[in-house]
């Protein structure tokens, strides 16, 4: 009977090892796949992708600038439009 009690209690022992070491080894590779999960967007985004957004910003910012030297222009255009309306009226106007 106690060989018995023995051997079994050998046994359940060495099953609740068995059972902490998978436990121990599953929570690693949990760990290890939450890592991986966070830690790989963050690489592919600074390896791959934040030059392609700097670059489509680089670009954004020179259409931008472009913009508003062309409305720049228009508005100095616009100016000297008026300056040679003002000029040409008193020329004619000076001639009555």
């Amino acid at each position: 009977m106690q060989e018995e009690i023995l051997r079994l209690e050998k046994d359940n022992n060495r099953m609740l090892h068995s059972m902490r070491r998978t436990a121990f080894w599953g929570g690693v590779f949990k760990l290890i796949l939450w890592a991986g999960l966070i830690a790989a967007p963050i690489w592919l985004y600074a390896t791959y992708l934040a030059p392609i957004v700097q670059s489509v910003q680089q670009t954004v910012n020179q259409v931008q600038n472009t913009g508003t030297n062309a409305q720049a222009q228009v508005n100095g255009f616009g100016d000297a439009l008026q300056q040679f309306e003002t000029k040409f009226m008193s020329m004619f106007q000076g001639k009555k």
